[in-house]
């Protein structure tokens, strides 16, 4: 699998009653892939893995490897304590997944060695590669993470925390591990990354103006001020915007995919406005470059 560019992490579908919606996403689904992403990361952060039912998440990962059809690697989003993300990971393995996303436990700050041992337990249970997001009350010191990547099926570090001094120590102690930049709206932090070494990215934006997010990968640094800037600006006016503000520019611009799921909200109506807004000025930016 290479995963060495950015990888799209699809929004989940809700319909008017907030029941999942698998033709709306499969539509999703079938955007994302035509644009041709590193991999498709189903059911994680971005697509609400925290408010799927056992259920509704196997059925959402099923969708997304059938779609898939092979041409690209599926991974799915598992948590929460070992014990149940160990039932997540094994629906995903059952509905065809090629790997599992590991999210931070549930609420818990464990220390090192309990990291490791869940990692060590979902492995032994799973049969399937993971990959460690590493991000609020999961941090892993450098000695953590070279016990984590010992471990047989891990085979990716994924880094949501930011500290790039700290990622430098890790990735000299574990240097067969893939790395990925996993901050929100990576794109502002991706020249930063790629200068130690870690180029593979997850995109939000990949979610609802894939050609924004392909051409800023290939150079269109112009984007930057004039695009990823304000959408983090904007991005920080409402809590949860990471995801609701990424769904809700999916619902406007490509396939209706309804509103987050409790305790999440969907974004102002003066947000929209600005959002709406910024997206025709990437896209404008991008249709230029390809014209020049």
């Amino acid at each position: 699998m290479q995963l060495d560019r950015l990888s799209s992490f699809p929004v989940t579908a809700f319909d008017a009653d907030g029941a999942l919606a698998l033709g709306p996403y499969r539509e999703h689904l079938r955007h994302q892939l035509d644009a041709r992403p590193a991999a498709i990361f189903a059911a994680c952060g971005t697509g609400e893995f925290f408010s799927l039912t056992l259920d509704e998440y196997a059925a959402a990962v099923r969708a997304a490897v059938e779609e898939a059809a092979g041409a690209l690697p599926v991974f799915a989003g598992t948590g929460y304590g070992t014990a149940i993300a160990r039932q997540y990971a094994e629906a995903a393995r059952e509905a065809g997944a090629d790997g599992l996303l590991v999210l931070p436990p549930y609420l818990v700050k464990p220390s090192q060695q309990g990291l490791v041992d869940h990692f060590r337990g979902l492995a032994a249970t799973a049969g399937l590669p993971l990959i460690a997001y590493q991000r609020d009350n999961a941090i892993f010191t450098a000695d953590g993470a070279a016990e984590l990547a010992r471990i047989p099926g891990v085979i990716g570090f994924k880094d949501g925390h930011g500290d790039l001094d700290l990622l430098q120590r890790i990735m000299a102690v574990a240097p067969d591990l893939t790395y990925f930049n996993g901050l929100p709206t990576a794109e502002v932090t991706a020249r930063s990354y790629a200068a130690i070494g870690v180029r593979a990215y997850s995109s939000a934006v990949h979610c609802f103006a894939p050609e924004i997010a392909h051409a800023y990968e290939a150079g269109l640094d112009q984007l930057l001020p004039d695009f990823y800037l304000p959408l983090v600006k904007l991005r920080d006016k409402g809590a949860g915007y990471a995801v609701s503000l990424v769904k809700a520019a999916v619902r406007r611009r490509l396939t209706d995919v309804g509103s987050v799921r409790s305790p999440l909200t969907d974004p102002l109506p003066e947000h929209l406005e600005e959002l709406d807004q910024l997206l025709d000025q990437g896209l404008t930016l991008v249709r230029k470059a390809a014209e020049a």
